[in-house]
């Protein structure tokens, strides 16, 4: 079970509030199906609890926290590192794109380019050839009565879409 330190989102319209949860990755973060709560965070306030021994021990279990989360951690100083960008900047999106283009394969070296014969040459090799006489065997010669010139199929019309035959009505 790969299991997720994650943001379960509680309070009203416009006013946010989190609880810090353990849960399944697998599985969305509903209210009452996690594993463990291990503190709360209001942004609207900057309040936050957080139970540091139990984030410690779930990290030690194999935990991953998210995004988000991680970057609460590392300002509590619950966990060391650098914070992640979380931001849904569509110029960040759109520079990680340039830098994961693979760069294109060196070109192979060009081959040796052969002289074209002289066009001379060309026309007195062709001139030698005798040209052999098409024989059609029984199977084309022989066509079947029943195969005619197929004509093309008449183009599909759109559908008409439907009239309604009462008017609308005006207030």
């Amino acid at each position: 079970m790969m299991l997720v330190i994650r943001f379960l989102r509680i309070g009203r319209k416009n006013q946010p509030s989190y609880k810090i949860v353990v849960t399944d990755k697998r599985k969305p973060p509903r209210g009452g199906r996690f594993v463990e709560i291990l503190g709360f965070y209001n942004p609207i306030t900057k309040k936050k609890d957080i139970k540091k021994e139990r984030v410690q021990y779930w990290l030690g279990k194999g935990a991953k926290p998210s995004d988000s989360v991680h970057n609460l951690l590392v300002e509590g100083k619950v966990v060391e590192g650098k914070k992640i960008n979380v931001s849904k900047n569509k110029k960040s999106k759109e520079e990680d794109k340039t830098t994961q283009i693979p760069q294109a394969a060196p070109e192979p070296p060009k081959e040796a380019v052969k002289p074209e014969p002289p066009k001379e040459a060309v026309k007195e090799a062709i001139s030698k050839e005798e040209p052999k006489p098409e024989t059609k065997t029984t199977l084309e010669t022989q066509k079947p009565a029943s195969q005619e010139p197929q004509k093309d199929p008449e183009p599909i019309k759109p559908p008409t879409p439907p009239t309604n035959p009462t008017p609308p009505s005006n207030p």
